[in-house]
């Protein structure tokens, strides 16, 4: 299987909820480092798994909407408690539902929230 992987980075702003975490629940930012990978067994036409281009096109979106926010204040976290977890679900599912190339088998987004924490959530095709 080929696998392309692209990666952004950028920052964004929450607060847990649920529980009692100390500093964690109070609003403080997080240098996220998003890494999307996709998989597929065949190349198109031109040899390649996907459209790069338009990859980095869903991908600078998605950053974009997310960058300097307060994730707790987004739509998609109504209800949530923004954990890291939750936050790699919503991006994956977010840019699967983008992108469109039929080769694709497998999307997948590691999500880093500092140099030793990560969490990836992936959905098969």
């Amino acid at each position: 299987m080929y696998t392309l992987a692209l990666r952004r980075d950028f920052i964004a702003r929450h607060y847990l909820t649920g529980g009692d975490w100390g500093a964690e629940n109070k609003p403080h930012s997080h240098h996220y480092v998003l890494e999307l990978q996709l998989g597929g067994e065949n190349l198109n036409q031109h040899g390649y798994l996907v459209d790069l281009l338009e990859v980095e096109k869903h991908l600078d979106e998605m950053t974009a909407r997310h960058r300097e926010q307060m994730l707790n204040d987004l739509p998609a976290f109504a209800g949530l408690n923004p954990s890291i977890e939750h936050f790699s679900r919503i991006l994956c599912t977010a840019l699967n539902e983008r992108i469109q190339a039929d080769n694709i088998k497998q999307v997948k987004v590691v999500l880093w929230e500092n140099e030793y924490a990560w969490v990836a959530y992936k959905i098969k095709r």
